[in-house]
C-alpha cells in the first residue's frame, strides 16, 4: 500500500475537532517525532474521512504536506456510522458538510474502512519539506 503526501491545503474537513483531543494528538506527535497513521481521504473530493485531529495538529505545526490514504467513498467497502447511539449519519451528510464547510460536530461520524494502513511512521520533518509526488510505502 502506498501512502501519498499531499499538500495540506487541498484537504477538506467535514467535522469539527475537540480541543482536548487536539492537545493529546499534538503531545503524541511531538513525543514520537512521526505520524503513525495516515489521514484517510476521499480521492474524488479530498474530504477527510478519518484524521481530523491529526490534520489540525499538523496544520498548527506548519506542515506543508500530509500523508494520506486515498479511498473511493462511493465504494461499499467504506461504511459510515455514528459514534453516538441513536444518531444516523450518511455519506451524503459527510459530503455535504465537507463541500459546504458547514462542519458536523466533532465525533459525529465513524468510518469503517478495511485495509487502512497503520504504523507508517512518517517523520514530521518530512512533512515540512516533501513534494506532493512523494510516496511512502508501507
Amino acid at each position: 500500500m502506498d501512502i501519498t503526501l499531499l499538500p495540506i491545503d487541498v484537504l477538506k474537513q467535514h467535522e469539527q475537532v475537540l480541543k482536548y483531543n487536539v492537545a493529546t494528538v499534538e503531545h503524541d506527535l511531538l513525543r514520537d517525532g512521526v505520524i503513525r497513521d495516515p489521514i484517510v481521504v476521499d480521492r474524488k473530493t479530498m474530504i477527510i474521512l478519518d484524521g481530523h485531529h491529526r490534520y489540525n495538529v499538523l496544520k498548527q505545526m506548519g506542515a506543508a504536506y500530509v500523508p494520506v490514504y486515498l479511498v473511493d467513498y462511493a465504494s461499499s467497502a467504506v461504511q459510515v456510522h455514528s459514534w453516538k447511539p441513536g444518531v444516523h449519519v450518511s455519506k451524503d451528510d459527510v459530503m455535504r458538510a465537507g463541500l459546504t464547510g458547514h462542519l458536523m460536530p466533532a465525533k459525529s461520524s465513524r468510518h469503517v474502512i478495511a485495509g487502512v494502513p497503520h504504523d507508517i511512521d512518517v517523520p514530521l520533518a518530512l512533512l515540512r519539506e516533501a513534494r506532493s509526488d512523494d510516496t511512502v510505502s508501507s
